[in-house]
């Protein structure tokens, strides 16, 4: 029993002797001698064995060779890897990817070549893959499809070349533009379809879009779209609006997409209490609460909120508080459907401006960008500030984008803005077409550089030939004079005007005029001007009873004269609500051989109300009187007609003499409008706005005396109906107006045309 227990005691001991010395010798026959490298060209041998997680001298561990390959297969730089063992080393055969020759696109029109090689990632003399090609093709079918080709179809092909390099074709099949059929919304019962459409940028597709890209199918254009939504309920007063879906289906045939909005409208809210609560020490909330845009009772308004946020921040930075921080707190009682706001104004993180870089102007010198900023090097960070400054970067119109970005600066309190800008063309060559009823067809043309030489500068020559009004005119402004903030321009100019159907007479002016604006307040300016010139008149049908007056003369004027504007409006072509005013006058110098003093008057104020509906008042007015007594000129007298008062031919009505039935012109006039733009429940993108309206005043005084003469200041009012349709083809107007109160000597039209193109 004892011999048994020995034996068994010595086979243990012995037994794991054994084993070790056979993994011993196990793991010297793994171990990697060498690592040898073969089919390289292009690529070093060392290069390749950097790639390799296994070393000589390591041991043969299959994790770490699969590790190996899938390493030099992220490379890129291989088509195939093998690895063999042999002769205690590693043999490491490599089939290396091919070099790109040329990238070559084929079958596009549509999208150039410089687009879609911007988005590829193959480029010469760089190594070929497969799957960068296979990213290439998607990128390029998503290019096509953001531009509406949503059946565009890309098909690479990789042409051989010797020493192993290779051309690499794209042969593109573009398709038809993928446009979009209808646009439908579910849950709306506020508002319909139609006005629901008006608020977003995709358009249904129609015959009479051919110009326009807006009906294309568009997926980030239908997330923009969503956002207009929620602007535009949020605006009406509906706080809890939401979209909850928006998808689009691609008809069978591939070629058009339904669009359809799910919304959520929810209740309708009104503004309730709204208070300002801040810390800030002497700061005069009473003062701040007048900020406040909206008032107790009325529709919510999202816009109104935030406008009063960006006047609350810009009036306390005025104040030396440029890190004030406005946030207001918005507070929806559901169950009286009341929005109650506190706008929390606290001192905001202490951030300065270290740097401004102006990225990417390739011709627009850096001064022209820098000087629109309100922010400079070393001033307090104003987020109120920054936005006008990118406004007014955009509003230069030399830019297809301008975007500003933040970045941190060196220290903590610091930041960077970077001004990124893309370049577009800021010359313009335009040739016009128009007819009216008053001028019959006329053409312009008209030659302009916006940013001469990238320094901002303007140079245009325009003219103009009707059959009653020929305008030349050769422009030079500069809109930073002596590097402040004024806007110099120099004019020379030539016009000439056909009397003939009011006095068989002609008047020119030849000159030239300098004028210097400069900002007086936010939305004030104030133009000075000079202006010399030498005027005409030719009368070959000159008759003694008028005296001096009509009697054919060249003589040299001498101007000088300012007009002061201030502009409230909230959209200068399209305006809805705010007012404008216009004051000029000009003295005609002793220095020339008439003297005048000439004032002009124009104020305008507008008012929405209802739905669409926009209310327009407008005052107009001119008085010229010679302070020497020697009598006013022909031509320097005021003519009123048709696109003053409507309803009357140009010129139709004022001072006349009976007996020939010329036209006098007159010292002064005042004239009225009452005028409603009225919606006619027709899609937006028609172009069609419509006007009622009335207008009204008096003109009168001249210097001429004759026996035959009329000239009262009589009261003169029309009614009438406006059309005005921004075509495809340029802008049409129609008046139709109708006298109500009028001389039996005036000159009535009751239909007046406009159209125009430029190309």
């Amino acid at each position: 029993m004892a011999l048994i227990a020995f034996t068994f005691l010595v086979t243990i001991l012995v037994e794991p002797l054994v084993a070790q010395e056979d993994t011993s010798q196990a793991n010297e026959d793994l171990r990697i001698q060498f690592i040898e490298v073969e089919g390289s060209q292009r690529v070093e041998a060392e290069t390749v064995r950097s790639y390799m997680i296994l070393k000589p001298g390591m041991t043969a561990d299959p994790v770490l060779l699969d590790q190996s390959l899938k390493s030099m297969f992220a490379s890129g730089l291989f088509a195939d890897v093998t690895i063999r063992r042999e002769r205690g080393g590693l043999i490491v055969t490599v089939v290396e990817n091919p070099i790109v020759n040329r990238v070559i696109f084929e079958g596009n029109d549509k999208l150039d070549d410089d687009d879609l090689y911007e988005e590829s990632s193959l480029r010469p003399r760089q190594v070929y893959t497969r799957s960068k090609i296979q990213n290439d093709v998607e990128k390029f079918v998503e290019l096509y499809r953001r531009s509406g080709r949503f059946s565009a179809k890309v098909e690479p092909k990789v042409i051989q070349l010797p020493q192993n390099r290779v051309d690499v074709v794209f042969e593109i099949e573009e398709g038809e533009t993928t446009r979009v059929r209808s646009i439908n919304f579910i849950g709306n019962e506020r508002f319909d379809d139609d006005r629901l459409r008006e608020e977003i940028s995709t358009q249904e597709s129609r015959w009479w879009r051919f110009l326009s890209s807006n009906d294309k199918y568009d997926p980030d254009r239908i997330a923009y779209d969503s956002d207009l939504l929620r602007r535009f309920y949020l605006s009406k007063g509906y706080a809890d609006f939401r979209v909850i879906s928006s998808f689009a289906e691609l008809t069978r045939d591939g070629k058009e997409f339904f669009v359809t909005f799910n919304v959520e409208e929810g209740n309708k809210y009104q503004f309730g209490e709204s208070v300002i609560d801040t810390s800030l020490k002497d700061v005069n909330i009473n003062e701040l609460e007048q900020l406040i845009r909206h008032q107790s009772g009325r529709i919510y308004n999202s816009k109104k909120v935030d406008d009063t946020v960006d006047d609350l921040t810009e009036a306390l930075g005025s104040k030396g508080y440029a890190f004030a921080d406005v946030r207001p707190r918005v507070r929806r009682n559901r169950k009286d459907l009341i929005v109650n706001i506190t706008y929390r104004i606290q001192e905001g993180p202490r951030v300065y401006v270290e740097r401004i870089n102006v990225n990417n102007n390739v011709r627009t010198q850096d001064r022209v960008v820098r000087r629109e900023m309100y922010l400079r090097e070393g001033d307090a960070f104003n987020r109120a500030l920054l936005n006008k400054s990118e406004r007014n970067i955009k509003a230069l119109n030399f830019f297809g984008e301008v975007e500003i970005s933040e970045t941190p600066g060196d220290d903590e309190d610091s930041v960077i803005l970077d001004i990124d800008v893309e370049e577009q063309s800021t010359g313009e060559l335009a040739f016009g077409i128009g007819y009216s009823s008053v001028e019959n067809l006329s053409t312009q043309f008209s030659i302009v550089e916006r940013n001469l030489l990238g320094r901002g500068q303007l140079l245009s020559l325009s003219t103009s030939i009707s059959s009653q009004r020929t305008f030349l005119n050769l422009r030079f402004a500069e809109p930073y004079f002596l590097n402040r903030d004024l806007f110099g321009s120099v004019d020379v100019f030539r016009t000439t005007t056909d009397y003939d159907t009011e006095a068989s007479l002609e008047t020119s002016e030849t000159g030239i005029g300098g004028s210097i604006g400069f900002p007086v307040a936010e939305d004030a300016r104030l133009n000075v001007f000079v202006r010399l010139s030498e005027n005409e008149l030719i009368n070959d049908a000159y008759t003694p009873q008028f005296g001096a007056y009509l009697e054919p003369f060249t003589e040299f004027k001498a101007q000088l004269g300012y007009s002061y504007t201030i502009d409230k409006r909230d959209d200068v072509i399209d305006p809805t609500e705010g007012w404008d005013f216009i004051l000029s006058q000009n003295i005609a110098t002793p220095l020339g051989d008439v003297t005048y003093l000439r004032t002009t008057l124009v104020a305008d104020y507008y008012r929405p109300f209802f739905e669409e509906w926009v209310f327009h008042a407008k005052l107009s007015g001119g008085y010229i009187e010679d302070y020497e007594d020697e009598g006013v000129s022909y031509n320097d007298n005021f003519f009123v007609g048709g696109s003053i008062i409507r309803g009357f031919k140009r010129s139709g009505i004022g001072p006349r003499d009976l007996q020939t039935n010329y036209v006098l012109g007159a010292k002064q006039y005042l004239v009225g409008t009452l005028e409603t733009k009225v919606p006619l429940g027709i899609p937006k993108d028609f172009g069609i706005k419509t006007y009622i309206f009335t207008d009204f005043g008096v003109i009168g005084d001249t210097d001429v005396v004759a026996t035959d003469v009329r000239d009262e200041l009589a009261f003169r009012a029309s009614y009438g109906l406006t059309l005005n349709w921004k075509s495809p083809f340029g802008p049409v107007r129609f008046d139709l107006a109708r006298p109500i109160a009028e001389e039996e000597y005036d000159s009535a039209q009751f239909f007046r045309f406009t159209a125009g193109t430029r190309f």
